[in-house]
């Protein structure tokens, strides 16, 4: 029986990719020596997996920033600001699409479905001269064989390429993406010929977009690409993967009759209604990759439930038509449990990451050969027993508070307007007040202070005295750049989630569990294994300390229930929506606390409220309801005259503007920039919005620092669509990953815009 990975992270054990591309980008290393070190971690992946018996081992997962991003490259399909006019792509100009450069901004970046996993969405048009312009999916396949190891080239698939990218600034917005299909072909034809040339017998196309609610012409388009390729296929077996949800019974119909297919790969863990699927009508003398063990989530495997479901599927499709695969990628899992020293023995037994799903996958393929590891099963099967059993996962007064919530809309009692009368009297606010998200740069000094004090070698007493400090000097930096409403910088913070799921209980924390979310970003998620209480204040030290040093209103900085859920490993016993009513409660202890400290401004930071929206929308009503419910339930309690902000990003706002609305919070402070000024179009198109709002006027994931006149000018279009009431000015989002050397001059500008605009407005 044989088994098969998706994908596999790609930062490495100990995060040598991150290190090694921030080293490349000061200027500190050579490309040469980038080039070293990912060659490193991808044959230590391929190594891993070929040790650990896994027969369809992927290639081409790995990359510098996105495999979206390597898909524009491998199609030359390059924005013409980039300067770049022919010949294989380099660090240069694919770290200018990522990241942006002196001269140009970056692309635009969004969420990669429904995680918090980035990409770099392509800027398309009828005018786009594709061409074959990396040969990376090629020379990494060549590098694994060279080692020994035979492997399944992946590819984002054509379809989903497109559908995945959006019309470039000056085309049309109703341009028909698909129509690009004709002219990007060819090139994926190059690299099949070119693969199945190296010695390729598998090629592996992600096609995840399967799993959206698309048209009819949009599943056309799938039939028309695979028959296309079907004679340069020829020869090669070639797998449709999808994952992260149930596919339609349309798009399974699609996708089971196409041409040149071999086999599938299907998410059984978030899709289980696709079982349905398989078991009445999956075509005889096909593979099928079933993705049991799952991509997105680190919990063990329950072995024995999964190797039921399999067996099952054997007898319906042959035991030698039966691959065992992931969900999804074990890119959204942490790379290994054996580098944890932090956890304890019994959630570490509950625990199975990247490198133990490898193991997870083998055996249960194995053991529908035949060939059952007992000991492992039965260790298996103690494990989730002692999960269900544990009297630290349960806290029933909780439980009772978390469900008395159910009958009550918990909505502030004064409507927004008034609010903001209220508060305007007690903050007296300029027109376009300035702000920032939260987060100021995190300098080595103080990781270097957060790491001595976890580590006891330095006091207490030294490491608050080391944050005042540097809080004094955020302050001090703000007021003389003139901002108006301040933030402490949250230099005691190292992940706006860890930090208060340290304080929460119910979390458990990892020593090493990375997880990228963008080019060298990486996460250390916090693990959800029990019930969530809040048993002391967690940011009114920080908060008020800070507003002791300035007469002007300083935020309190919280991360909101919905954020703190989708950006954790959650607890897969109870529905998630129990869950963050159990963190919104906690939230809500902490806001009221601010409030009675004399926090007048306090943001809730609702960052991934959109990327936990449902791929399918007939699950949106129900998501929605219960995300933005306890929301509100966090700040139900406070005065009219405490101002609620709350903050998103790197999102598609657009579809759920009312959601938004209906959050009910007195400001929201919103990415725009980097995506074209997308969210104006939805007032230009009549959405009236009455509370505070701040489109953010440059892109803080891009060391390019923007002059005043371009931040005036991106004022001066959201003027054109929102009332200069209710405008705010400030960045995309926090600039904890930014420089001092870009922050200041950036915020100078951004500054000098507001005061130039409100002297034109008088």
């Amino acid at each position: 029986m044989a088994s098969h990975i998706v994908g596999y992270p790609r930062m490495g054990p100990k995060r040598e990719l991150k290190f090694a591309l921030e080293s490349f980008w000061d200027g500190k290393s050579s490309a040469d020596e980038l080039l070293k070190v990912a060659s490193d971690v991808r044959s230590n992946i391929w190594k891993q997996m070929a040790n650990a018996g896994i027969k369809y081992i992927p290639s081409n997962t790995f990359s510098y920033y996105d495999q979206v991003l390597d898909t524009t490259a491998m199609l030359g399909a390059v924005p013409s600001r980039y300067n770049w006019k022919s010949g294989e792509i380099g660090f240069d100009t694919y770290f200018s699409m990522a990241r942006g450069n002196e001269s140009v901004p970056a692309m635009e970046m969004t969420k990669w479905f429904d995680t918090n996993y980035h990409y770099i969405v392509p800027e398309l048009g009828p005018d786009v001269a594709f061409s074959y312009a990396s040969h990376k999916a090629v020379s990494e396949f060549k590098e694994a064989k060279a080692l020994g190891v035979d492997t399944v080239p992946v590819l984002v698939g054509p379809v989903s390429y497109l559908l995945l990218s959006k019309p470039a600034k000056g085309v049309e917005k109703t341009f028909n993406l698909l129509s690009l299909l004709d002219k990007i072909l060819p090139v994926y034809k190059q690299v099949v010929t070119e693969l199945k040339e190296a010695g390729a017998s598998w090629i592996q196309f992600d096609e995840a977009t399967l799993v959206k609610d698309l048209e009819p012409h949009q599943l056309e388009a799938f039939t028309k690409a695979y028959s296309e390729l079907n004679s340069a296929c020829s020869g090669l077996n070639v797998l449709v993967a999808t994952y992260f949800a149930d596919i339609t019974s349309d798009a399974f119909k699609t996708l089971t009759s196409l041409p040149a297919v071999t086999g599938y790969t299907f998410d059984l863990v978030r899709g289980k209604k696709t079982l349905d699927l398989i078991k009445s009508s999956f075509p005889s003398g096909k593979y099928l990759f079933a993705g049991v063990v799952d991509g997105r989530n680190i919990w063990a495997n329950d072995l024995a439930e999964s190797l039921s479901i399999l067996d099952s599927l054997q007898g319906l499709v042959g035991k030698d038509k039966l691959v065992v695969s992931t969900s999804c990628s074990l890119l959204h899992t942490a790379v290994d449990l054996v580098n944890e020293t932090k956890l304890d023995d019994e959630i570490k037994s509950w625990l199975a990451f990247a490198a133990q799903k490898i193991v997870e996958v083998n055996a249960l393929a194995k053991a529908l050969a035949g060939k059952k590891d007992e000991a492992y099963f039965s260790a298996n099967a103690a494990a989730h027993a002692s999960k269900k059993s544990s009297p630290r996962v349960t806290n029933e007064a909780v439980q009772k508070a978390a469900d008395g919530l159910k009958d009550s809309a918990h909505r502030r009692a004064t409507n927004v307007s008034a609010r903001l009368d209220a508060q305007q009297k007690k903050l007296n606010l300029p027109l376009l007040p300035t702000t920032t998200i939260g987060s100021f740069p995190q300098t080595n000094d103080i990781r270097r202070v957060r790491r001595e004090y976890k580590a006891k070698k330095i006091t207490e007493e030294d490491y608050i005295k080391a944050m005042k400090e540097e809080i004094s000097e955020v302050v001090k930096l703000q007021e003389e750049l003139d901002i108006d409403v301040l933030v402490h910088g949250e230099p005691e913070r190292n992940d706006m989630v860890e930090y208060f799921g340290e304080q929460l209980s119910g979390f458990a924390f990892t020593a090493n569990g990375w997880v990228q979310s963008y080019g060298s970003r990486c996460v250390k998620p916090p693990i959800i294994y029990g019930d969530v209480s809040r048993p002391k204040a967690m940011t009114v030290f920080w908060s008020s300390t800070a507003q002791k040093m300035t007469k002007r209103p300083m935020k309190g900085m919280l991360t909101g229930p919905v954020t703190i859920l989708n950006w954790s490993f959650v607890r897969n016993d109870q529905p998630r929506f129990k869950t963050c009513y159990q963190i919104a409660l906690a939230i809500k202890d902490e806001v009221e606390d601010l409030e009675k400290a004399g926090i007048k401004v306090i943001q809730i930071d609702e960052a991934a409220l959109r990327e936990g929206l449902p791929l399918r929308k007939a699950e949106h009503a129900f998501y929605l309801d219960w995300a933005v419910r306890a929301f509100r339930i966090t700040n139900v309690g406070v005065q009219d005259s405490t101002q609620i902000h709350t903050h998103m990003c790197y999102s598609n706002f657009n579809d759920i503007i009312h959601s938004i609305i209906d959050m009910d919070a007195d400001v929201i402070t919103i990415e725009n920039s980097r995506s074209d000024e997308k969210l104006l179009s939805v007032f230009r198109e009549g959405i009236k919005y009455s509370a505070g709002i701040g489109p953010g006027v440059y892109d803080i994931h891009s060391p390019r620092i923007p002059s005043m006149e371009e931040i005036a000018e991106r004022i001066n279009k959201t003027l054109a669509v929102l009332n200069r009431n209710v405008l705010w000015v400030n960045p995309d989002c926090g600039l904890k990953t930014r420089k001092y050397a870009e922050v200041k001059p950036a915020l100078s500008h951004m500054v000098s815009a507001a005061k130039k605009i409100r002297t034109d407005l008088k």
